[in-house]
Parts: structure tokens; sequence; C-alpha cells
């Protein structure tokens, strides 16, 4: 193989290095049987790194078209002896990438080695510094241990990965709950980027094996499809903190974001964590994202095993303060039995790591949602954003809780878009989205969100709810008991959602199934929690003012979940004039 006199005499990439003159493969300096046809395949792969070799440029460089051979067969072949001298697998390629029916690329970081690299070693090796990269997505990554139990693994990796370089205020990155949309696609990266919005995706596999962990990382330049670095990593599963604060950091300097003083102090974790714990705490994290009562039930326990585990473990605790709350908000436990526990938990979370935003996120919302203490809730919510900018609930509950309960209407709605850019997929933010823009008195808007929200998934109840309730405020009574029915029947008759139902039949007219539901209620009321403020709509819309009144009293002395918002529920204007309301705001600290 000739080689021009400037070119650079080796290539070198991880522990191996190829002699572009001898055409020989090294490793660790010591030779590694590659036959000649293999080794120019791999040469022509190495003086491209990041592109797309296609199938059509080998066979012209490597196998003119006088030569009778079968192509298929012979570079086939060249890859697979290529391969099996690196120790690599198209599977879970380090080294060489297939890119089916176009061909090839190289995608571990080259440098030159010898003479006069100069002009020639840029032009060869792409040096990312001519790629901007301000937003990111880290794709889910793929579980290679061979067993399907460890998918929450996985899972949990790419969570922790995603939640490290959210660290970083000068990069956007996408949350997962919008990334995992895309574990079982056929899109392909640019496709992906684009529909994110991101300038890069990070895409890579994790295996796990008794107590070691091996992550593989790819990074990869969203419009142009080209690999920018990859990188392999393996570690004890007592180092795995340390671990994805490394890969985090080295995708950060790939892309040369620049990290603060404090950023790089919140990366640098090398606290060990008990494997078993940690283990708990992603299966605990797995059953939190489907957000059913059945997946809060298993999480509360999964936290509380890993707690046990290992006392000091702060993220357990965030977790366990963000399952009491959900169980909390959607009446699946009594607000004064829940909140408190999420406090507790979210306080211990602080003593042991006062920078988690994960840990005054919660703190926020108990304070908004059951103290009604609206200036410390924004106090907890703004540090949890300084912390962590990029961190979507914590924008989510800003926006929900402190903003639209205050009545702060148009910054209510530009952080909840800026949750939105962050997790762009979400449905509990796209629904509450919908509902914030109801709340505003943005009817047709809601409308519009909520229906593109039930694109993203059909089955999820609060966005029916709230879709609902636009439709009733649209005097489109129909569709709205038709969302109020589809939502209760998904959650199986929760009492939260059944009220909701009872409300839809009582603005819709139909008194004898609202008087229904609310007998239905009372007989669920003699063995589980259920909600006396949603509970008072249904009362309101029959126009039983007393009765009304009688519930929110309760709801108020229970903390009940959306209490909170009672300065600015449309469905309660028609007590707005009473009273007894202008009584119950100044409790909660309103003015009439």
């Amino acid at each position: 193989m000739e080689v021009p006199p400037q070119a650079p005499r080796a290539l070198r990439f991880g522990v191996f290095e190829a002699d572009l003159r001898t055409c020989e493969l090294r490793k660790k300096g010591l030779k590694v049987k590659l036959p000649p046809q293999p080794f120019q395949v791999l040469a022509i792969l190495l003086e491209n790194p990041g592109e797309v070799v296609t199938r059509d440029e080998l066979r012209k460089r490597i196998w003119p078209q006088d030569t009778f051979v079968d192509f298929d067969h012979s570079l086939g072949t060249a890859i697979n002896r290529i391969r099996e001298a690196l120790g690599d697998s198209a599977e879970n390629a380090r080294f060489v990438e297939t890119l089916p029916r176009r061909g090839y690329r190289f995608i571990a970081p080259v440098v030159g080695v010898g003479s006069d690299l100069g002009d020639l070693r840029d032009r060869l090796f792409r040096q990312t510094t001519a790629v901007s990269i301000r937003s990111i997505a880290i794709l889910p990554l793929k579980n290679l241990s061979r067993d399907p139990e460890q998918e929450y693994f996985a899972d949990g990796m790419t969570e922790a990965l995603i939640t490290n370089l959210a660290k970083i205020g000068a990069l956007r990155v996408i949350s997962r709950t919008s990334t995992m949309h895309y574990k079982v696609t056929k899109k392909i990266l640019p496709e992906i980027a684009r529909e994110l919005n991101v300038d890069a995706v990070v895409e890579g596999s994790v295996q796990r094996s008794e107590d070691r962990v091996r992550i593989t990382a790819n990074l990869v330049h969203g419009s142009t499809d080209r690999h920018l670095w990859a990188e392999s990593y393996e570690r004890d599963l007592r180092d795995i903190l340390a671990l994805q604060g490394e890969v985090a950091q080295a995708i950060a300097q790939e892309i040369q974001v620049k990290l603060t003083s404090r950023e790089h102090a919140r990366l640098a974790v090398t606290r060990p964590v008990h494997p078993e714990a940690h283990d708990l705490y992603l299966r605990g994290r797995y059953r939190w994202n489907k957000r059913t009562e059945e997946g809060l039930k298993k999480g509360i326990e999964y936290f509380q095993q890993a707690i046990e585990k290992d006392p000091t473990y702060a993220l357990a605790y965030c977790g366990l303060a963000d399952c009491n709350i959900a169980s909390s908000v959607y009446g699946l436990c009594p607000p004064r039995e829940g909140y408190p526990k999420a406090r507790a938990a979210a306080k211990k979370a602080l003593e042991l790591d006062e920078s988690l935003a994960e840990a005054h996120t919660p703190l926020g919302c108990v304070a908004g949602v059951f103290d009604w203490d609206f200036t410390l809730a924004e106090k907890e919510f703004r540090r949890a954003i300084s912390l962590n900018p990029n961190y979507p609930t914590a924008h989510q509950w800003y926006a929900g809780v402190v903003l639209a309960g205050m009545g702060r209407h148009s910054e209510s709605v530009a952080e909840i878009k800026r949750a939105l850019e962050l997790d762009p997929l979400s449905l509990p933010i796209n629904a509450q989205f919908g509902q914030i823009l109801y709340l505003t008195g943005r009817n047709a808007q809601a409308i519009e969100q909520l229906k593109r929200t039930l694109e993203i998934e059909d089955d999820h109840p609060q966005a029916r709810v709230y879709l609902g309730r636009s439709y009733v405020r649209a005097g489109m009574y129909a569709e709205a008991t038709q969302e109020f029915e589809t939502a209760a029947r998904i959650c199986q008759g929760q009492p939260f959602y059944l009220a909701w139902l009872g409300y839809g039949y009582a603005v819709a007219g139909k008194r004898d199934r609202a008087m229904q539901t609310l007998g239905e209620l009372e007989e669920l009321s003699k063995h589980k929690y259920v909600p006396a403020y949603e509970v008072s709509f249904i009362w309101t819309g029959l126009g039983r003012a007393d009765e009304a009144f009688a519930c929110l009293r309760k709801a108020y002395n229970n903390r009940g979940g959306w209490f909170y918002l009672l300065n600015v529920e449309p469905e309660l204007k028609p007590l707005r004039s009473d009273p007894r309301f202008a009584d119950l705001l100044l409790s909660m600290g309103f003015s009439p």
C-alpha cells in the first residue's frame, strides 16, 4: 500500500496501531495477524474516521471492475477478519460500525503517529471543534446483558447519564421520558435529532456481569450523522457514580462546552455506592416512571429497600419523595399522609447532599401544594433550577404549582414551555401545558395542545380530564362527558377520575347520573381515600352551593391535592360571589 511521504507513518486507535508503510497491525506493540486485503480495508476506514465509507468506494479502491471476484463475499470476509483482529463485533461496535446497505464507518478516535501531521492531521482526523453543539439527546442504552430482567439497569444508566449532563448550564439536554420513545425505532439518527431539535445524539450500550459494568458511548452529529467520538468504560459497580460522571465529562470535553468550577465538582463524584442499594434505586425509578398506582407503590417499596441497604444514599430519598407526592396529588393516599412523608424524605436527601435539584424540587412542591407557602415554594424551585437548569420536573412544577396557583399566567406559560423544550414528548408536561393554557383562559389553544398530547399516547387519563374540562368551557358537553368517561375507564374507577366524570354528568344536565356517581364515591370513601376537592366540583355543577362548600371545607382541612389552585379554578366561578369563598381564600393567604 503506497503512502504519501507527508502522511503519518502509523495510525493509532485505542491499544492498536496500524503501520501504513509496512501494512502491519500491532496491539500494545505486538503484531496482530491481518491479511493484506482486510488491512487495506482497515486503512481506508482509518483515513476517514467518523465518515461513512460506502461499499462502492471500497470496491473501486480494492476490487477494480476488471477483477473477477464475488465482491459482497470478499468485503464481508474482510470486515469479519478486521473485527476478529480488533476483538470487535457488529452488535456492540467499538471500532467498525456497519451501516446496512450503505457501507462502514470507523467510530473510535484516531491519532496520527510519525512525521509532519500539520494540516493533514486536521484534514484526516476531523476535529470536533468545527461542530457547534449546544443541545444533545441521550438515546436509551442497549441492554447487552442477554437478560431481559436487566432492562431496568440499562434504562437506569441512560437516566443517570442524562442527569449528569443536565447539570451543565450551557447545554440543553433532552429528558429521559422523551428519548425513551426511541427505545425501539427504525428512525435514523438525523431524523431523531430533527424531531428532538438537538445538535447531537449519544447512542451506546450497557453490559452488566455480576459486579462489573461496561458502558459504550458514541457521540454523533445530528444533521450529518457523522461520528465525533466513541469510548468504552468498564468499572466495578461500587464505582458506578464515578463512571457516570466520567462519561458525562468526556462528552462535555468532546463538544467543548464550557463547564463552571461548580459543574466540574458536581460531575466529579467519587463516593462509592452500595451495589445492591443502587440496583434497588434503579428498579424504583423504573417503576416511578410508569406513573401508575401499582408502579408508585412498587417504587416506594424499592426506594425504602435501597435506604435500608444504604441509609446515606441521597437519591433514594429523592425517589421516595417523588412517589409520595404523585400518590398524594392523584388521590392514591391521603395528602396529610403522603406530603409529610415526601417532605421528610427530601429533607433527608438534602442533609446528605445539598446540591441535589431532585431534592429541592419535591420540597418546593410540598411547600406550594400542601402548605400553600408560595414564597418558600418559589425559593426551592429556583434553587433546583439553578443547580440543574435542565431538570424538566423543576420547571414543570414551578409552572404548575407556584406560577399557576398565584395567577401569574404569562410566567406560567413561559416556564411550562421551557419544561417542554427539555422534554418534548413527556406526557405529564404536555398535559400540564394544556391545563395551564386552560387556566389562563386560552381554551382553544388548550384543546389543540391536549389533542396533540393524546396523539403521543391516547390513554393518558390526565390529558383526557383536562380536555374534558376544556370542552365544558366551550359548551361541548357530549365531547366532555366522553373524555371523562374514557379517563375513568382507563383508571378503573379511581376516585379522582370518577369525580370528574360526575362533574361532567352534572354540567351536561345528567343529574341522575351525577347523583349516582356521588353515591359511588360515598361508598368508596368507606374503605379508601376520596378527594373532597374534586367532589366539590360535582356539587357546584349541580348548583348545590352548600354541599360544595362542605366539600371545600373538608378539602381545606385535608390539604387536598389540587386545592392550592382554588383561586384560579374556572369551574368554581359560580361560588366566587359567596362570602364563604372569600373566607377560604383569606385562610390560604390570598386576597379575595
